[in-house]
């Protein structure tokens, strides 16, 4: 009877959702058009904010490690830069797009220009396929002073492994946003509703438990999550090529814990409440700083220590993380078993509080 209970539920969830053409429509719609959106505005060279990566080589103190950059590029107000203590981790961070170059200033007593004598030599790193990693070139070399020497003082190193173009790092950030705004918005709003028109109070009546109701809706938007993204990323893939590294089938395990994780969020969104326009506001407030911090469009490389500590606590973090290394990196699912456990342990978390906190009529 359970299950039976929870079929009927679960059906008629889907029946709403598939009836509502507007809404299901713009569920592929958008995240198609952001896709095709960024692609072209990647293709410009509007931005003017670059990061640039500076080896340290170990040393404790980074200012001591750009003593030898040229000072053009301390002064620049567009360039960031970030400090590595390993090349490794650092040509990491090029390939991804988390920075657009790498500089390593030689020791000036150990390796000269015998042309620019006490002027160290610099070698640098950058993605052939970054757009924003070739202007950040040409800024480094505009910035060598006196201009006859930068040939022989600047080195251009190849940069090792599969370089990722910033539309392939973009896409999965991308389709994890739609699937957090269709979780919240789709679980946690739609709730909220029922409540206020008095549907969760006819259902209340009825033997169904707040556990069933609850584990319907979840399997409901995680069936439409799932079928919506996969229809997205077929689309998209037809238009804009994507690499694919790894397997589709550890991708889709990893977009289903994520998408699990993510609808059981918007579960304790609409446990309470009975107000549309405050839940809206709710769901919002708790959005867009997600996506920002959970580098769903750009890199946090570089922000503060705290800011990246925050960020490990989000959902939608540790979702994107195992995303791009299956899809990126080619990584296969026991590389990522850190994070698709944590989703997984934060989805019984999730339901659990929405489950207790669940209230058909306040």
């Amino acid at each position: 009877m359970v299950l039976k209970r929870m079929w009927a539920l679960f059906m008629a969830r889907n029946y709403e959702f598939i009836r509502d053409r507007a809404g299901f429509g713009w569920n592929i719609l958008f995240p198609f058009l952001l896709v095709a959106a960024f692609s072209l505005a990647f293709g410009s060279d509007a931005k003017k904010q670059f990061k640039l990566g500076i080896l340290t080589d170990g040393k404790p103190d980074p200012a001591i490690a750009d003593i030898h950059i040229p000072s053009g590029l301390k002064t620049d107000p567009a360039i960031q830069m970030v400090f590595f203590d390993t090349k490794d981790l650092a040509l990491e961070k090029l390939r991804h797009h988390k920075i657009d170059m790498v500089l390593q200033s030689d020791d000036p007593e150990k390796t000269q220009d015998p042309a620019a004598p006490g002027l160290p030599v610099l070698h640098y790193w950058v993605s052939d396929a970054s757009p924003k990693g070739v202007l950040m070139e040409k800024l480094v070399k505009e910035a060598m002073v006196p201009a006859d020497f930068f040939e022989n003082r600047l080195h251009k190193q190849a940069v090792p492994g599969i370089q990722v173009r910033y539309i392939d790092w973009l896409f999965p950030g991308i389709l994890g946003m739609n699937i957090m705004f269709s979780a919240f918005f789709g679980v946690g709003y739609v709730i909220v509703r029922y409540r206020r028109n008095g549907v969760l109070k006819r259902l209340k009546a009825t033997p169904v438990t707040a556990f069933e109701y609850l584990s319907a809706q979840l399997v409901s938007r995680v069936l439409v999550s799932m079928i919506a993204s996969f229809v997205v990323w077929a689309g998209c893939d037809v238009v804009f090529s994507f690499q694919m590294q790894g397997r589709f089938l550890d991708a889709a395990i990893v977009f289903l814990a994520g998408t699990v994780c993510l609808v059981s969020f918007g579960l304790i969104l609409a446990c309470r409440g009975t107000n549309e326009e405050l839940t809206n506001g709710i769901i919002n407030f708790i959005c867009w700083p997600m996506m920002f911090l959970s580098e769903v469009w750009f890199s946090i490389e570089g922000a503060a220590d705290w800011i990246k500590q925050a960020a490990g606590f989000l959902p939608l973090t540790h979702f994107l993380t195992a995303a791009r290394k299956v899809i990126n990196d080619g990584a296969a699912l026991s590389q990522v078993s850190h994070e698709v456990a944590t989703l997984a342990i934060m989805s019984v978390v999730f339901l659990a509080i929405g489950s207790v906190l669940f209230s058909w009529t306040k």
